[in-house]
Protein backbone atom coordinates (compact mmCIF):
# COMPACT_ATOMS: atom_id res chain seq x y z
CA UNK A 1 0.00 0.00 0.00
CA UNK A 2 1.39 3.41 -0.98
CA UNK A 3 1.84 6.14 1.61
CA UNK A 4 -0.74 8.88 2.08
CA UNK A 5 2.01 11.51 1.75
CA UNK A 6 5.61 11.28 0.59
CA UNK A 7 7.93 14.28 0.63
CA UNK A 8 11.09 13.80 -1.40
CA UNK A 9 14.14 16.08 -1.40
CA UNK A 10 12.02 19.13 -0.59
CA UNK A 11 13.83 22.45 -0.69
CA UNK A 12 12.38 25.91 -0.05
CA UNK A 13 14.42 29.01 -0.85
CA UNK A 14 13.34 32.60 -0.20
CA UNK A 15 14.68 35.21 -2.59
CA UNK A 16 14.40 38.96 -2.11
CA UNK A 17 16.25 42.05 -1.00
CA UNK A 18 19.41 40.81 -2.62
CA UNK A 19 19.49 37.71 -0.39
CA UNK A 20 18.96 34.02 -0.96
CA UNK A 21 17.83 32.16 2.16
CA UNK A 22 17.49 28.35 2.11
CA UNK A 23 14.71 27.74 4.65
CA UNK A 24 14.19 24.00 4.00
CA UNK A 25 17.02 21.85 2.69
CA UNK A 26 16.55 18.39 1.23
CA UNK A 27 13.80 17.06 3.53
CA UNK A 28 12.29 13.58 3.08
CA UNK A 29 9.17 12.48 4.99
CA UNK A 30 6.62 9.69 4.75
CA UNK A 31 3.15 9.64 6.35
CA UNK A 32 0.63 6.79 6.26
CA UNK A 33 -3.13 7.07 6.70
CA UNK A 34 -4.10 6.92 10.39
CA UNK A 35 -0.58 7.91 11.45
CA UNK A 36 0.51 11.04 13.33
CA UNK A 37 3.94 12.50 12.58
CA UNK A 38 5.39 15.14 14.88
CA UNK A 39 7.70 17.82 13.51
CA UNK A 40 9.83 19.46 16.21
CA UNK A 41 12.42 22.23 16.36
CA UNK A 42 13.11 25.74 17.56
CA UNK A 43 11.55 28.82 15.99
CA UNK A 44 13.25 29.41 12.65
CA UNK A 45 14.12 25.76 12.06
CA UNK A 46 11.86 25.57 8.99
CA UNK A 47 8.88 23.65 10.40
CA UNK A 48 6.10 26.02 9.35
CA UNK A 49 7.74 26.74 6.00
CA UNK A 50 7.85 23.01 5.33
CA UNK A 51 4.21 22.60 6.35
CA UNK A 52 2.92 25.49 4.24
CA UNK A 53 4.90 24.32 1.22
CA UNK A 54 3.04 20.99 1.16
CA UNK A 55 -0.16 22.69 -0.01
CA UNK A 56 1.64 25.51 -1.83
CA UNK A 57 0.59 28.19 0.63
CA UNK A 58 3.89 30.08 0.67
CA UNK A 59 4.33 33.60 -0.78
CA UNK A 60 5.59 34.16 -4.31
CA UNK A 61 9.10 34.90 -3.02
CA UNK A 62 9.49 31.23 -2.04
CA UNK A 63 10.97 28.84 -4.59
CA UNK A 64 9.98 25.22 -3.88
CA UNK A 65 11.62 22.18 -5.48
CA UNK A 66 11.40 18.44 -4.92
CA UNK A 67 8.27 16.31 -4.75
CA UNK A 68 5.18 16.32 -2.53
CA UNK A 69 3.35 13.12 -3.41
CA UNK A 70 -0.21 13.03 -2.06
CA UNK A 71 -1.59 9.55 -2.77
CA UNK A 72 1.04 9.31 -5.50
CA UNK A 73 0.20 12.67 -7.14
CA UNK A 74 2.85 15.41 -7.10
CA UNK A 75 1.16 18.52 -5.72
CA UNK A 76 4.07 20.75 -6.68
CA UNK A 77 3.31 20.23 -10.36
CA UNK A 78 -0.50 20.10 -10.05
CA UNK A 79 -2.58 22.76 -11.81
CA UNK A 80 -4.18 25.44 -9.64
CA UNK A 81 -7.72 24.13 -10.10
CA UNK A 82 -6.52 20.77 -8.80
CA UNK A 83 -4.85 22.44 -5.80
CA UNK A 84 -8.10 24.27 -5.08
CA UNK A 85 -9.87 20.92 -5.00
CA UNK A 86 -7.24 19.36 -2.71
CA UNK A 87 -7.23 22.15 -0.14
CA UNK A 88 -9.94 21.75 2.51
CA UNK A 89 -11.53 18.74 0.78
CA UNK A 90 -8.57 16.34 0.91
CA UNK A 91 -5.96 18.16 2.98
CA UNK A 92 -6.52 20.96 5.48
CA UNK A 93 -4.51 23.10 7.89
CA UNK A 94 -5.00 24.06 11.53
CA UNK A 95 -3.16 27.36 11.44
CA UNK A 96 -1.03 28.74 14.23
CA UNK A 97 -2.92 31.41 16.17
CA UNK A 98 -6.66 30.89 15.82
CA UNK A 99 -7.51 34.55 16.48
CA UNK A 100 -5.55 35.68 13.44
CA UNK A 101 -6.63 32.71 11.29
CA UNK A 102 -10.35 33.32 11.82
CA UNK A 103 -12.04 36.25 10.05
CA UNK A 104 -13.11 38.73 12.77
CA UNK A 105 -16.05 40.19 10.79
CA UNK A 106 -17.81 36.92 9.98
CA UNK A 107 -19.59 34.58 12.37
CA UNK A 108 -17.93 31.24 12.96
CA UNK A 109 -21.02 29.58 11.48
CA UNK A 110 -20.51 31.36 8.16
CA UNK A 111 -16.81 30.51 8.21
CA UNK A 112 -17.59 26.84 8.76
CA UNK A 113 -20.31 26.74 6.10
CA UNK A 114 -18.19 28.34 3.37
CA UNK A 115 -15.74 25.42 2.78
CA UNK A 116 -18.57 22.90 3.11
CA UNK A 117 -20.49 24.63 0.32
CA UNK A 118 -17.40 25.12 -1.85
CA UNK A 119 -16.42 21.47 -1.54
CA UNK A 120 -19.95 20.20 -0.99
CA UNK A 121 -19.71 17.07 -3.13
CA UNK A 122 -17.10 15.58 -0.82
CA UNK A 123 -18.79 16.87 2.35
CA UNK A 124 -22.17 15.42 1.38
CA UNK A 125 -22.92 11.96 2.75
CA UNK A 126 -24.34 10.69 -0.56
CA UNK A 127 -21.74 12.38 -2.76
CA UNK A 128 -24.23 14.89 -4.21
CA UNK A 129 -24.11 18.68 -4.06
CA UNK A 130 -24.85 19.86 -0.55
CA UNK A 131 -27.50 22.50 0.18
CA UNK A 132 -27.14 25.52 2.44
CA UNK A 133 -29.45 23.91 5.01
CA UNK A 134 -27.38 20.72 4.99
CA UNK A 135 -24.16 22.75 5.26
CA UNK A 136 -25.43 24.57 8.34
CA UNK A 137 -26.55 21.32 9.90
CA UNK A 138 -23.08 19.88 9.22
CA UNK A 139 -21.45 23.00 10.75
CA UNK A 140 -23.54 22.57 13.90
CA UNK A 141 -22.54 18.91 14.15
CA UNK A 142 -18.87 19.84 13.77
CA UNK A 143 -19.08 22.39 16.57
CA UNK A 144 -20.80 19.92 18.87
CA UNK A 145 -18.16 17.30 18.03
CA UNK A 146 -15.38 19.59 19.28
CA UNK A 147 -17.23 20.66 22.42
CA UNK A 148 -18.65 24.02 21.23
CA UNK A 149 -22.47 24.35 21.38
CA UNK A 150 -24.09 24.60 17.94
CA UNK A 151 -26.13 27.59 19.13
CA UNK A 152 -22.86 29.61 19.08
CA UNK A 153 -22.76 29.55 15.27
CA UNK A 154 -23.92 33.18 15.18
CA UNK A 155 -21.09 34.32 17.46
CA UNK A 156 -17.92 36.07 16.26
CA UNK A 157 -14.34 34.90 16.97
CA UNK A 158 -13.72 37.51 19.69
CA UNK A 159 -16.63 36.11 21.70
CA UNK A 160 -14.81 32.81 22.32
CA UNK A 161 -11.96 31.86 24.61
CA UNK A 162 -8.58 30.84 23.19
CA UNK A 163 -9.31 27.17 23.71
CA UNK A 164 -12.72 27.44 22.05
CA UNK A 165 -11.23 29.23 19.04
CA UNK A 166 -8.68 26.45 18.67
CA UNK A 167 -11.48 23.88 18.78
CA UNK A 168 -13.29 25.83 16.06
CA UNK A 169 -10.14 25.74 13.93
CA UNK A 170 -10.06 21.95 14.29
CA UNK A 171 -13.76 21.79 13.36
CA UNK A 172 -12.99 23.82 10.22
CA UNK A 173 -10.12 21.51 9.33
CA UNK A 174 -12.49 18.53 9.63
CA UNK A 175 -15.35 20.21 7.74
CA UNK A 176 -14.89 18.39 4.43
CA UNK A 177 -13.65 15.08 5.85
CA UNK A 178 -10.03 15.41 4.65
CA UNK A 179 -7.53 12.57 4.53
CA UNK A 180 -4.67 14.78 5.78
CA UNK A 181 -4.49 17.47 8.46
CA UNK A 182 -1.47 19.71 9.03
CA UNK A 183 -1.61 21.16 12.55
CA UNK A 184 0.81 24.07 12.99
CA UNK A 185 1.38 24.67 16.73
CA UNK A 186 -2.28 23.92 17.57
CA UNK A 187 -1.76 24.25 21.34
CA UNK A 188 0.39 27.40 21.45
CA UNK A 189 -0.58 29.82 24.24
CA UNK A 190 -3.17 27.43 25.71
CA UNK A 191 -3.13 26.39 29.34
CA UNK A 192 -2.22 22.77 30.10
CA UNK A 193 -5.79 21.63 30.72
CA UNK A 194 -7.10 23.02 27.42
CA UNK A 195 -3.96 21.76 25.67
CA UNK A 196 -4.69 18.23 26.86
CA UNK A 197 -8.29 18.50 25.65
CA UNK A 198 -7.18 19.67 22.18
CA UNK A 199 -4.67 16.83 21.88
CA UNK A 200 -7.28 14.27 22.95
CA UNK A 201 -9.71 15.71 20.40
CA UNK A 202 -7.20 15.36 17.56
CA UNK A 203 -6.23 11.85 18.66
CA UNK A 204 -9.91 10.80 18.68
CA UNK A 205 -10.38 12.03 15.12
CA UNK A 206 -7.28 10.16 13.93
CA UNK A 207 -8.57 6.94 15.48
CA UNK A 208 -12.16 7.35 14.29
CA UNK A 209 -11.55 8.56 10.74
CA UNK A 210 -8.08 7.23 9.88
CA UNK A 211 -6.77 10.73 9.15
CA UNK A 212 -3.05 11.28 8.64
CA UNK A 213 -1.77 14.17 10.78
CA UNK A 214 1.43 16.22 10.68
CA UNK A 215 1.70 18.05 13.98
CA UNK A 216 4.22 20.87 14.38
CA UNK A 217 5.55 22.06 17.72
CA UNK A 218 8.72 23.11 19.53
CA UNK A 219 7.48 21.09 22.53
CA UNK A 220 8.70 17.48 22.41
CA UNK A 221 6.54 16.55 25.39
CA UNK A 222 3.38 17.50 23.45
CA UNK A 223 4.52 15.63 20.36
CA UNK A 224 5.52 12.58 22.38
CA UNK A 225 2.00 12.40 23.83
CA UNK A 226 0.29 12.70 20.45
CA UNK A 227 2.51 11.26 17.73
CA UNK A 228 3.50 7.80 16.48
CA UNK A 229 6.74 9.09 14.97
CA UNK A 230 8.84 12.21 15.45
CA UNK A 231 11.09 14.16 13.10
CA UNK A 232 13.38 16.88 14.44
CA UNK A 233 14.43 19.86 12.29
CA UNK A 234 17.39 22.19 12.70
CA UNK A 235 18.48 24.91 10.27
CA UNK A 236 16.08 23.65 7.62
CA UNK A 237 17.22 20.03 7.74
CA UNK A 238 15.96 16.87 9.41
CA UNK A 239 18.52 15.86 12.01
CA UNK A 240 16.73 12.89 13.59
CA UNK A 241 13.60 10.77 13.16
CA UNK A 242 12.12 7.63 14.63
CA UNK A 243 9.34 6.18 16.81
CA UNK A 244 8.33 8.86 19.29
CA UNK A 245 8.90 6.91 22.49
CA UNK A 246 12.32 5.67 21.41
CA UNK A 247 13.40 9.09 20.22
CA UNK A 248 12.38 10.75 23.50
CA UNK A 249 13.88 8.06 25.74
CA UNK A 250 17.13 7.67 23.81
CA UNK A 251 17.85 10.60 21.44
CA UNK A 252 20.69 9.91 18.99
CA UNK A 253 21.35 13.52 18.03
CA UNK A 254 22.65 16.11 20.54
CA UNK A 255 20.08 18.68 19.36
CA UNK A 256 17.21 16.31 20.11
CA UNK A 257 18.78 15.64 23.51
CA UNK A 258 18.97 19.39 24.18
CA UNK A 259 15.31 19.88 23.19
CA UNK A 260 14.17 17.08 25.49
CA UNK A 261 16.13 18.54 28.40
CA UNK A 262 14.49 21.93 27.92
CA UNK A 263 11.35 20.61 29.64
CA UNK A 264 11.10 19.61 33.31
CA UNK A 265 10.72 15.98 34.41
CA UNK A 266 8.06 15.33 37.06
CA UNK A 267 6.91 12.24 38.91
CA UNK A 268 9.55 9.97 40.45
CA UNK A 269 11.77 12.15 42.73
CA UNK A 270 14.80 10.10 41.66
CA UNK A 271 14.39 11.17 38.04
CA UNK A 272 13.03 14.66 38.65
CA UNK A 273 15.13 17.44 37.13
CA UNK A 274 14.89 21.09 36.21
CA UNK A 275 14.90 22.11 32.54
CA UNK A 276 18.25 22.98 30.96
CA UNK A 277 18.66 25.71 28.36
CA UNK A 278 20.52 25.45 25.08
CA UNK A 279 23.16 28.19 24.74
CA UNK A 280 23.58 30.20 21.56
CA UNK A 281 21.19 30.94 18.73
CA UNK A 282 20.18 29.04 15.60
CA UNK A 283 22.49 29.82 12.66
CA UNK A 284 21.68 32.22 9.85
CA UNK A 285 20.38 29.89 7.11
CA UNK A 286 21.94 32.17 4.48
CA UNK A 287 25.42 31.75 5.97
CA UNK A 288 25.76 28.04 6.76
CA UNK A 289 29.17 26.44 6.52
CA UNK A 290 30.13 23.11 5.01
CA UNK A 291 29.93 21.14 8.26
CA UNK A 292 27.18 20.22 10.69
CA UNK A 293 24.92 23.27 11.25
CA UNK A 294 24.62 22.40 14.95
CA UNK A 295 28.38 22.19 15.54
CA UNK A 296 28.73 25.70 17.00
CA UNK A 297 26.21 24.92 19.79
CA UNK A 298 26.89 21.21 20.22
CA UNK A 299 28.47 20.09 23.53
CA UNK A 300 29.80 16.95 21.81
CA UNK A 301 31.25 18.63 18.71
CA UNK A 302 34.56 17.37 17.32
CA UNK A 303 36.91 19.23 14.98
CA UNK A 304 35.68 17.13 12.09
CA UNK A 305 32.11 18.34 12.65
CA UNK A 306 33.06 21.85 11.54
CA UNK A 307 33.95 20.81 7.99
CA UNK A 308 32.21 17.45 7.37
CA UNK A 309 28.51 17.43 6.39
CA UNK A 310 26.28 15.15 8.44
CA UNK A 311 23.60 13.19 6.54
CA UNK A 312 20.74 11.09 7.86
CA UNK A 313 21.99 7.55 8.38
CA UNK A 314 20.51 4.53 10.19
CA UNK A 315 20.89 4.84 13.98
CA UNK A 316 18.93 1.77 15.14
CA UNK A 317 15.70 0.01 14.14
CA UNK A 318 13.47 2.59 12.46
CA UNK A 319 15.82 5.36 13.55
CA UNK A 320 17.76 7.95 11.52
CA UNK A 321 20.25 10.52 12.79
CA UNK A 322 22.36 13.20 11.13
CA UNK A 323 25.14 13.09 13.70
CA UNK A 324 28.64 12.00 12.69
CA UNK A 325 29.09 10.26 16.05
CA UNK A 326 26.64 7.51 15.08
CA UNK A 327 28.98 6.44 12.25
CA UNK A 328 31.22 3.48 13.11
CA UNK A 329 34.47 5.13 11.95
CA UNK A 330 34.00 8.45 13.75
CA UNK A 331 36.19 10.52 13.93
CA UNK A 332 38.31 8.80 11.24
CA UNK A 333 35.75 9.02 8.44
CA UNK A 334 36.41 8.01 4.87
CA UNK A 335 35.07 10.43 2.19
CA UNK A 336 32.06 8.24 1.38
CA UNK A 337 30.92 7.67 4.96
CA UNK A 338 28.76 10.79 5.07
CA UNK A 339 26.87 10.11 1.86
CA UNK A 340 23.16 9.40 2.44
CA UNK A 341 22.03 5.80 1.95
CA UNK A 342 18.78 4.69 0.35
CA UNK A 343 17.45 3.80 3.78
CA UNK A 344 18.73 7.04 5.24
CA UNK A 345 16.82 9.09 2.70
CA UNK A 346 13.44 8.24 4.29
CA UNK A 347 12.03 9.00 7.69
Amino acid sequence: MSALLEVKDLEVTYRGGGRTVPAVRGVDLTLDAGQTLGLAGESGSGKSTLAMSLLRLLPAAAEVTGQVLYQGEDLLTAKWNRMRAVRWAEASVVFQGAMTALNPVHTIGDQLVEPILLHGRRAGEEGGRITDKQARARAGELLESVGVPARRMRSYPHEFSGGQRQRIMIAMALACRPNLIIADEPTTALDVMVQAQILDLLADRVREQGIGVIMISHDLSVLGQMCDRLAVMYAGELVESGPSRQLLDDPRHPYTRALSRAFPTIGDPASRRAPAGLPGDPPDPAALGAGCPFAARCPDAHEICQDTPARLVPAGPGRLSACLRVLPDFPHLSPDMTEPTAEGARS
